[in-house]
């Protein structure tokens, strides 16, 4: 009874965004697929209606660690993927500027907003060279609910080549290069067999069906 009692206590007191956990894609999307790559975000954040500071402010976010500010705001609904023990905040972008970029900030409804561009050419990255960076250095997950014909292994960047295996209980996917909306692999499945070939790791209309395992 003494312990059930500490975790209440616990529960009560510890702020409720201080429990924000990281957020990784884990299922399949088929909302805002039609986005260019991630933009890396500073710590505060001023969403315009419009990409000049004269115009309209919809929304000023900042965060800090796990907690965000206003407190309203879910990292889930406002993040791609967001992992605070790295400071790592990426939102979808939809357009850009020579000095601003157009993100989504809002993933339940799509509501987008101006960001003002800072010095750091690198906070844009398209999505290929996100899983680049990220799929390389991690490797890939496979999101749930996706069809079970992207699970093949084909020996080529082509729906009708031949399958050479499937994807089955992965316990490691590594990725070694992209290719347009295909990936070469190589999988290790719950039988420790190494299997490589390319995957189809998003449609061509952007669905992404496997996502960097970023720890």
């Amino acid at each position: 009874m003494k312990k059930i009692f500490l975790i209440l206590a616990i529960l009560l007191f510890v702020p409720i965004n201080g429990l924000c956990a990281d957020v990784i894609p884990q299922n399949v999307s088929l909302e805002n697929t039609n986005t260019f790559g991630l933009y890396q975000v500073p710590n505060k954040l001023t969403f315009y209606k419009e990409p000049t500071e004269q115009s309209y402010i919809i929304h000023s976010i900042s965060f800090d660690g796990k907690n965000l500010f206003p407190p309203e705001i879910e990292a889930d609904n406002l993040f791609v993927v967001f992992i605070p023990s790295k400071n790592l905040g990426l939102l979808a972008v939809c357009d850009e500027t020579e000095d601003w970029i157009q993100v989504i900030y809002d993933n339940s409804t799509g509501a987008k907003g101006w960001l003002k561009k800072d010095d750091d050419p690198y906070r844009f990255m398209t999505w290929v060279m996100f899983y680049n960076m990220y799929g390389r250095k991690y490797g890939l997950k496979m999101l749930k609910q996706i069809p079970d014909s992207v699970k093949d292994l084909h020996s080529s960047t082509d729906d009708k080549s031949q399958v050479v295996g499937t994807i089955n209980m992965p316990q490691k996917i590594n990725l070694n290069v992209i290719r347009g909306n295909w990936a070469l692999v190589s999988v290790y499945d719950l039988d420790r067999v190494p299997k490589t070939g390319y995957i189809r790791w998003r449609s061509d209309n952007g669905v992404k069906y496997y996502f960097p395992d970023i720890k």
